[in-house]
């Protein structure tokens, strides 16, 4: 059985319906999201459709398959890939999820285009 991992942008996506949400449906039965990129979905919920924590976390927890806290290896590849992808100003929560990607081998699901450009050993997959 394959698993999807979703970065924040795709979810946001999905709760925006915005293009490339349909994909992003798709694959929620079988997709896990780090709980820092949690944390990103819940401020921008916040901050820009004025939901309530409660209500993300509703909308959250009936969407995603599986949370996956964040463990020591994960941040020693957070720290890792700061210099490798500094040049594309990748934020922590992106990190966090490509770390995941690469350490469970999971394709990454994002609507951020410039996560295209980077070369790392992971599947990176544009919802866009």
């Amino acid at each position: 059985m394959n698993k999807y991992i979703l970065d924040s942008s795709a979810l946001l996506a999905l709760f925006n319906l915005e293009t490339g949400s349909d994909k992003v449906e798709e694959l929620l039965p079988l997709s896990i999201m780090s709980t820092v990129n949690i944390a990103e979905v819940v401020a921008e919920l916040d901050k820009k459709l004025n939901i309530s924590f409660i209500q993300s976390k509703e909308m959250i927890s009936a969407s995603i398959n599986k949370i996956v806290a964040l463990d020591f290896d994960q941040t020693i590849e957070i720290g890792r890939l700061k210099k490798e992808t500094e040049q594309f100003g990748l934020s922590l929560g992106d990190r966090a999820c490509i770390s995941l990607g690469l350490i469970t081998g999971y394709p990454i699901y994002t609507a951020d285009k410039i996560w295209a450009k980077l070369q790392l050993n992971c599947k990176i997959v544009l919802i866009r």
